[in-house]
């Protein structure tokens, strides 16, 4: 495969790419916006007129509208045409991912079914467990559920105490242990759950059938927000799990965990992005009918700046969304043309290879998501309040985001671990490039050209913030060696400026590609980047200096503060009337139509 197909997780820290390498939202074909539509219709007919039954935890209610959509082929996209499902791209897994996003509480059993609660045995596991149960999971003829988290064991999830023992006779492995925030545990048919066989110090993971003598599953706990999903503890007693039930080999469950986490990661990132679209035109169609004043509240510019911040994050979030989502699709074809890769474990090794962008997309989403639905309360005022309005119940979904599928914290700390390790091991010349870079901070501009055109520069203030990046991980890593590791500060640090670069470029080659195929019809889209990369170069400069000052005082220290606001010098924006158009573009439409 040649190397523009195949960009390695982080490298685009050190990489120029073209907007012709990249896939963009606007491309996605007809067969996408099918299989979407379905998504939305299954939504409006099946879910939302049951929204508020479903809060009340009607565990029967769920079980039967997720039943439904197995029926619709809805739990299959992902699934391999072999197994029952249609086999489609990671593209449009994600895109079905973001519509499904929209459906509050019932987002979460579907997709903790569909992704956690599934793949783990499709792609980990064997032919025969593959035709016995991923079959059925696809159908919707089994519920399936994801158990890793313990009373003592959640972000460190290796240190779980339950444990699997072999029979005398060899037969079983006897399962004891227990397990808690466990997504769709009260109706659950199957379960995949990760236990120490005898002293390994690393989990194995089986598969275990809810009906299974000695799985006793606790009553629904009263949660914050998505009410309707089913979350309860579930004990084991002396299970007698058949040794065939066992997924991949003794003593991979660690990795499993931590792959299908990647994959959770990344799909999560998808979901945000239809809630959000939803909470935006939830307040705009309420801006177009509240009036204070005598005047529609949408007339007002501190409105207009709301909801043209709303929509800003958004679609920056999504550019980046599909941009990675197509370098998987692209890493999984590579890693399928060998004949010895199976299916299963060549898709999961692409979506795990994408460690770094897994977890920007984790964190930033989620953070994202929490300032829309937060917006959206405020625009609609004391009826945003209420449980009459569904932007009440969004704001009280999106809060578990940044907590499910690994913290934000933890996944802050992972993306500049993960990008720094990539970068030893060779995948990528960071620390060369940074060290080049280095030597000449005192004589470094901002590389500015007399008559370059709009995205000459903005392509160029984007590869100054990741000179910035390299900087600051170069001394980092100089002044701390190995104790950076403890420096959680600065690694946050760290991780938001690497996290601004990814979504920042993301924007800027969505804008481009786009702008070439729509022309006038795209104007807005520059709008929406000029604010946005002004704003982020605004954020790097800030996270670099909170770093650098962080460090030991060193001789280089003002250099490098030069450095940083030279290279953080964007070119200035009217924001103001570029919100206003943004905003008047969504009051037009009257909804999110980006």
């Amino acid at each position: 495969m040649d190397k523009k197909e195949y960009l390695k997780s982080g490298e685009f820290l050190v990489r120029e790419v073209q907007a012709n390498e990249v896939f963009v939202p606007e491309e996605f074909y007809e067969e996408q916006q099918m299989i979407a539509q379905t998504c939305k219709d299954f939504l409006e007919a099946e879910v939302y007129p049951h929204l508020d039954q479903l809060d009340k935890g009607d565990r029967e209610l769920m079980k039967e509208i997720l039943k439904k959509s197995g029926e619709l082929g809805l739990m299959g996209i992902s699934i391999p045409e072999e197994y029952g499902g249609f086999g489609q791209s990671f593209v449009t897994q994600m895109l079905a991912a973001e519509t499904i996003g929209a459906g509050f509480s019932f987002s979460v059993a579907f997709m903790a079914h569909c992704g956690i609660g599934t793949l783990p045995i499709m792609y980990y596991g064997n032919d025969q467990q593959r035709e016995k149960y991923v079959t059925k999971l696809a159908a919707g003829e089994l519920l399936g559920a994801y158990c890793l988290t313990e009373p003592g064991a959640g972000s460190d999830a290796n240190s779980g105490k339950s444990t699997a023992t072999l029979s005398d006779d060899g037969k079983y492995y006897i399962l004891n242990g227990q397990k808690m925030w466990i997504t769709n545990a009260g109706f659950c048919d199957t379960q995949v759950v990760f236990a120490k066989v005898d002293k390994d110090r690393i989990l194995s993971a089986f598969i275990v059938d809810s009906d299974m003598e000695g799985v006793v599953i606790g009553p629904d706990e009263h949660k914050m927000g998505i009410k309707g999903s089913s979350t309860a503890q579930i004990y084991y007693n002396d299970v007698k799990v058949p040794v065939e039930n066992m997924i991949g080999e003794r003593g991979e469950g660690f990795r499993i965990a931590l792959s299908i986490l990647h994959m959770g990661r990344m799909k999560l990132g998808a979901n945000v992005i239809g809630a959000a679209k939803m909470a935006i035109t939830d307040s705009v169609k309420y801006a177009n009918e509240r009036k204070q004043f005598n005047t529609l509240i949408s007339d007002f510019g501190a409105i207009q700046h709301k909801l043209a911040e709303m929509v800003i994050r958004t679609f920056a979030h999504e550019a980046a969304i599909y941009r990675v989502s197509k370098d998987i699709d692209n890493l999984m074809e590579k890693l399928k043309a060998k004949s010895e890769c199976d299916e299963g474990r060549a898709a999961i090794e692409a979506i795990s290879h994408y460690a770094v962008e897994d977890a920007i997309l984790k964190v930033y989403g989620s953070e994202i998501l929490d300032y829309v639905v937060d917006e959206a309360v405020q625009i609609h005022g004391g009826m945003g309040y209420s449980a009459e309005m569904n932007v009440e119940r969004g704001y009280r979904d999106s809060r578990i985001n940044r907590i499910f599928e690994g913290t934000n914290e933890i996944n802050r700390l992972l993306i500049t671990d993960t990008a720094i390790k990539r970068a030893q091991k060779g995948d990528y010349d960071l620390f060369g490039m940074a060290e080049e870079l280095y030597t000449r901070v005192d004589t470094i501009s901002d590389g500015a050209q007399e008559g370059e055109s709009y995205f000459e520069e903005k392509m160029r203030t984007v590869k100054n913030l990741k000179k910035v990046a390299m900087l600051t991980i170069h001394k980092a890593s100089n002044s701390l060696g190995r104790k950076l590791v403890r420096e959680q500060e600065i690694l946050n640090n760290i991780a938001d400026i690497i996290t601004e670069i990814y979504i920042s470029e993301s924007l800027a080659l969505r804008t481009e590609k786009t702008e070439e195929s729509r022309g006038e019809a795209a104007s807005v889209y520059r709008d929406i980047l000029d604010v946005y990369l002004y704003d982020s170069s605004s954020k790097v400069r800030k996270m670099a200096m909170d770093a650098v000052y962080s460090l030991p005082e060193a001789d280089d220290t003002e250099k490098l503060v030069k450095a940083v606001e030279v290279l953080t010098k964007a070119k200035g924006v009217n924001v103001k009337e570029a919100r206003r158009r943004i905003a008047a573009r969504i009051i037009e439409d009257n909804q999110y139509k980006f």
